[in-house]
């Protein structure tokens, strides 16, 4: 098993102060692997902020001796890069799950509930069960049961591999859904901007509203 840096002692390895890595690398992952704790998951979300569509999670092991060339988080990639990384990760990865909630789910709870309820799910879909996992932000889900504490890990999609992955997966998967959907409402081009906030979205809510069970009633400005 290689990592990139030599792990420290504990796995709750500080972040404050710590700037980010040029690259997301194995260093929070190896501090679990240097305790004894073989198989982390890194996961993420995609769609928090949308006005339409769901939110999209994902959870990957990686295999720490395969790991896709370019690996990176899904924002600083293109579309062609984020559907290679894709595929390569379903192929190389030890496991990888994924789990979304609709829009109207989301108008029910709200989107950070509905967020980490995705997350949970993710975790407990994966095939192989991770001794712990790293999350994208500032929250753990509730109601996993590791065997050594997760953690929150802030803009760690930058920082971490098996996150950076999850983020690839949770981002190409949801973009194909809302690509799939685009043609059946065609009047607001979901499938160019992926039901986030756009100018061309927004004025196509101000002259037809918004579609039941795929717009988000409780975000402005569909919010009555």
């Amino acid at each position: 098993m290689t990592a990139t840096n030599t792990p420290p002692d504990s796995p709750l390895l500080p972040l404050d102060g710590v700037e980010l890595p040029a690259s997301p690398d194995f260093r929070l992952e190896g501090a679990y692997w240097q305790a004894g704790y073989k198989h982390v998951a890194g996961v993420d979300e995609a769609g928090r902020g949308p006005l339409a569509g769901p939110v999209v999670a994902a959870a990957v092991i990686l295999n720490p001796d395969a790991v896709p060339r370019g690996l990176n988080d899904s924002k600083k990639l293109t579309a062609r890069v984020r559907e290679r990384l894709h595929g390569e990760i379903l192929e190389a990865a030890l496991a990888v799950s994924v789990a979304s909630l609709c829009a109207v789910s989301i108008d029910e709870s709200n989107i950070l509930r509905a967020s980490l309820t995705a997350m949970r799910r993710a975790v407990e879909g994966l095939a192989l069960t991770p001794a712990s996992a790293l999350f994208d932000g500032r929250d753990v889900p509730p109601g996993l049961a590791f065997a050594v504490a997760p953690r929150a890990v802030i803009k760690g999609d930058s920082r971490s591999l098996s996150i950076a992955a999850a983020s690839v997966i949770a981002k190409v998967t949801r973009d194909r859904m809302m690509m799939r959907i685009g043609p059946t409402h065609p009047q607001y081009g979901l499938e160019r901007h992926m039901g986030y906030g756009s100018k061309v979205h927004r004025e196509a809510i101000m002259a037809h509203g918004g579609v039941a069970r795929l717009h988000r009633f409780t975000f402005s400005p569909l919010k009555p």
